[in-house]
């Protein structure tokens, strides 16, 4: 069974009733933070990051800044964060990227972000989306769930589940469905013990768990 376009609009509406504030979690006040900080939120929450990136920014504003950096410096910043040594290796080598090939700018541009040290569909999607306005779908581990167990789509990994959403979902309300989603899973329907009793989508849900 799938849903009706007219089903799946009134599913989005319900989800940005119950979430209204639901948008980027993590904090950052450019594009060049913004495209750290996602890369960082890799496999970790966006509360540990946000407890750790005021200090790296303070420490190192800029790409140039971060570009030149020692690693143990870093890691030292961002130490208390899943995968911390990948991770820092990456965005120093991913600011020397930026500095060296993009004159210190975070591109605008899919292939050029995904060609960045770190960097990969998620991130470039979800950098296109906040920082630049496009319409992107990025499928993390609280989306795949959530399209995945209600019955929007029906996919066996993350690519595919991307690729599917992108066919039911109304291009529009790509950004705003990937971010109530998020919202959904973190405050409703989890891995363990999902809240179906007060579920807003429980009229809908198709219940694949």
């Amino acid at each position: 069974m799938s849903f009706t376009k007219k089903q799946i609009n009134l599913m989005l509406d319900f989800l940005r009733q119950e979430y209204p504030d639901a948008g980027c979690a993590l904090e950052h006040q450019n594009l060049y933070q913004l495209l750290i900080c996602v890369v960082l939120s890799a496999q970790t929450t966006d509360k540990s990051v946000n407890r750790i990136s005021s200090a790296l920014f303070e420490a190192y504003p800029t790409p140039e800044a971060l570009a030149a950096a020692n690693q143990e410096d870093v890691i030292e910043l961002i130490k208390t964060i899943g995968m911390y040594k990948t991770k820092s290796k990456n965005i120093i080598a991913l600011a020397n990227d930026l500095v060296a090939r993009f004159d210190g700018q975070v591109p605008d541009d899919y292939e050029a972000l995904i060609s960045l040290p770190g960097v990969g569909r998620k991130t470039a999607n979800v950098v296109q989306s906040v920082g630049f306005g496009h319409q992107r779908i990025a499928v993390d581990t609280h989306v795949f769930r959530v399209t995945n167990r209600i019955g929007l789509v029906s996919e066996k990994d993350v690519l595919k589940t991307e690729m599917a959403l992108m066919q039911v979902l109304p291009e529009e309300r790509w950004t705003e469905a990937h971010h109530s989603l998020i919202f959904h899973g973190r405050n409703c329907c989890s891995a363990r013990n999902p809240k179906c009793e007060s579920c807003v989508l429980g009229e809908l849900c198709q219940k694949k768990l």
